[in-house]
Formats: C-alpha cells, structure tokens, sequence
C-alpha cells in the first residue's frame, strides 16, 4: 500500500436469520472503537450490511472477528483505498431490513436468483446478448440521484426516489421484457439481490443480479460499457472505475450531487448550499409570489 492508500474501505453484506442483535451492537460498537475504524454497521433479523474503513491491520483483525461468527464464517467484502477514513465516525445500527423494500415474503437467505459475475457480463455486453442469444438489458436499482452519477450504457432507469418504490414500478414493466435477459444492478449488490428476486416472484422468466455490484464489476474488469462514477454513501461521494475517489460532492444542506463544475458557481457553499437547493428554493419563492392569496 503506498502513502497515498493509507486506509482501507470495505463494503459487505450477508443475508442471513441474526437473533441476537440486542447482544451483537454493543460487542460490534466495542471492537470497532477499540480499532479505531469509521463506518457504519447494520444488524438486522434478515442480516448484516457493512461499511467500515480503517489501517489495513486494524481491517484484518476486525474481518477476523467478524468471521469468527459461524453464521458469517463465509462473508464476502469488497475494497478500496482512500487517504483518509471514508467515513468521519462509527455507529452500529438495528434495523427491520438491510435495505428497506417493505417485502417479508423476499428472503435472500432461504434462496437467491440466478447471479452473473463480471466477466460474464462483460462478455454479454460485448457481443450484445447472453450465452443463448437472448438480448441482455441492465436495469437499475438505485435511486435517481446516484444514476444522474454514472450508470451501464443503455441501462433501464425508472428514476425512483427510493427502494421501496421498486416492486411496483418493475411490475408495470414486466411484459415489455418479454423475451429479453435483465441484469439486475446496483452499488455494492444487496439491492439488486432482493430486486431479481422479486422478479422472479412476479414472473419475470430471465433475470439475474450482477454479483457485487457496479463496486465488483470496476474492480474486475474497470469501467467498459459504464459512463461516469458510481456514487457512494460516505464522504468520498463518487468513485470512478478504478475505484478512485472523484472531485464529484454532495451538498450538506439538499443532498443533491454536486459536479466538478456546479462547484465553480458562488452557490456552492461546502456545508451550506449549492446550485440545486438555491434554485429550489428561489423557485418556490417565485411560485409563491406568483399565486393568489387565498
């Protein structure tokens, strides 16, 4: 690792039945300030979701811990580097879901859709269809604001504000996708997961989850067939194909995506305000000015 990769930032999940979560956060939260690492756990009946950044040994050793847990002895994680810690402090969550779809029958424990991993996918964007010569579509999961941050070439985007709209959107659009090969996507792959399963509930004969996520796919194969960034929840708020943090932000004040070059205008004040939030909030003076007093 060089100097400029001094912390190392993981991002895991696992589906799979936690009972004891009232005794996992505190032992979680302990080890996690004991080792000095930043991030965010989440305990959940269904699972556990992930992100936490810290010096490599630290990392180690937490992995170790974590693993040690024969319910989580096989956990997968993916990661990248940053000169400072992804995230500005550390807290261990409970949830009722690792990602919320409001959907209690989709149990990616007791069984999940089909997956295609990244060189596969690769491999069916570069010749324009799957192994058996059916049209290949991707479709996104995540919500609007990280697709405006880059997304897969020619991808489905139903512009949801958040996951819980999804099962109603993709069943208005199932028989459009009659006869095609769908790959469902998202950051890091717990969206999606549950996405293609749902599909498969209501009948979508061909669908799959890209294994890992966009974060997978760039670190097995970089950034072919994708244009732009993939967002990130932490302070890094993009990073590009080779999972580099990007000069793209987020406003504090909105949460809106800031680019390199909406940061040039005066608007854009870190902490405060930016270009989408100002020309919000002036638009609805302008239509308040504009109505009749009632």
């Amino acid at each position: 690792m060089t100097s400029a990769t001094q912390h190392v930032n993981i991002a895991a999940y696992k589906f799979v039945t936690l009972d004891n979560l009232e005794e996992l956060r505190p032992q979680y939260q302990a080890l996690c300030n004991e080792l000095g690492l930043k991030g965010t756990v989440l305990l959940t009946p269904e699972g556990i979701n992930m992100f936490v950044s810290g010096p490599r040994s630290h990392i180690d050793q937490y992995l170790a811990w974590v693993r040690s847990d024969a319910r989580l002895a096989d956990l997968e994680w993916k990661e990248s580097y940053s000169v400072e810690q992804s995230h500005r402090r550390m807290l261990v969550k409970i949830k009722k879901e690792i990602i919320t779809m409001r959907m209690p029958l989709i149990k990616p424990e007791l069984g999940r859709a089909p997956a295609v991993d990244a060189k596969t996918l690769k491999r069916w964007l570069d010749q324009g269809h799957d192994d058996e010569g059916v049209p290949v579509v991707m479709m996104e999961t995540r919500n609007a604001f990280e697709v405006d941050v880059g997304t897969f070439n020619n991808t489905l985007d139903y512009r949801i504000e958040k996951f819980s709209e999804f099962p109603e959107v993709v069943a208005e659009h199932k028989d459009e996708l009659a006869g095609k090969t769908v790959v469902t996507f998202c950051t890091g792959g717990i969206r999606c997961e549950k996405a293609a399963i749902h599909m498969k509930n209501i009948g979508y004969e061909r669908v799959y989850q890209l294994e890992g996520g966009i974060l997978k796919y760039f670190e097995e194969v970089g950034g072919e067939h994708y244009t732009g960034d993939c967002f990130v929840f932490d302070y890094r708020t993009a990073l590009n194909p080779k999972l580099e943090p990007t000069e793209t932000k987020q406003c504090f004040a909105c949460r809106a995506v800031v680019t390199p070059r909406q940061q040039l205008s005066p608007e854009y004040v870190p902490g405060v305000s930016c270009p989408h939030c100002v020309g919000g909030k002036e638009k609805a003076a302008n239509s308040a000015a504009a109505s009749p007093a009632l």
